[in-house]
């Protein structure tokens, strides 16, 4: 005969400001993601917008500051390029003139970010013909989000080849 069960305490269900608190403390979050989040829990639509401007006025919800965040781990530690981070920006909900200028800071260097990217990736490559391996590159920095300009600039200098002799 097994030994009798221990009844579980039942905790009371978290309001719509402490799965909030919750959902920030994992990561932060922009105010789309926070409202869809506790949509989807099943809190009404008011109580969440009154959470949301809660959140916002002890600075615990901020759109700017969570969109700077987003580019600078995107960019810095993915290495992502101007249109994965719009892209990435506009599914979290972040308004386009916000978008525009976070963006904005990180344009000056994409040429420099997308070089060093693709030299990274050259060991990879090492075992093919330079037309392969031009190509690859910038097939790679393409699907990071870099520019088709920008990622053939960059695969050119990473492999210290000219335009004309990297396509030939």
């Amino acid at each position: 005969m097994s030994p009798p069960r221990r009844h579980r305490r039942v905790s009371k269900p978290k309001d719509a400001h402490e799965r909030a608190l919750g959902l920030l403390a994992v990561r932060p979050r922009s105010r789309r993601e926070i409202r869809d989040r506790l949509l989807r829990a099943g809190f009404g639509a008011e109580e969440v917008e009154d959470v949301i401007a809660r959140l916002e006025r002890v600075d615990l919800l901020d759109d700017e500051r969570f969109a700077r965040e987003f580019a600078q781990h995107a960019v810095g530690v993915k290495g992502v390029g101007r249109r994965s981070l719009v892209s990435g920006l506009l599914a979290k909900g972040i308004a386009r003139d916000t978008i525009d200028e976070v963006v904005g800071e990180f344009a000056e260097d994409q040429e420099s970010r997308a070089e060093a990217l693709a030299k990274t990736r050259l060991g990879r490559l090492a075992s093919l013909e330079r037309p392969a391996a031009y190509r690859r590159l910038t097939e790679f920095l393409i699907r990071k989000g870099y520019d088709a300009s920008v990622a053939r600039q960059a695969a050119w200098r990473a492999l210290a080849v000219d335009g004309a002799g990297a396509e030939g």
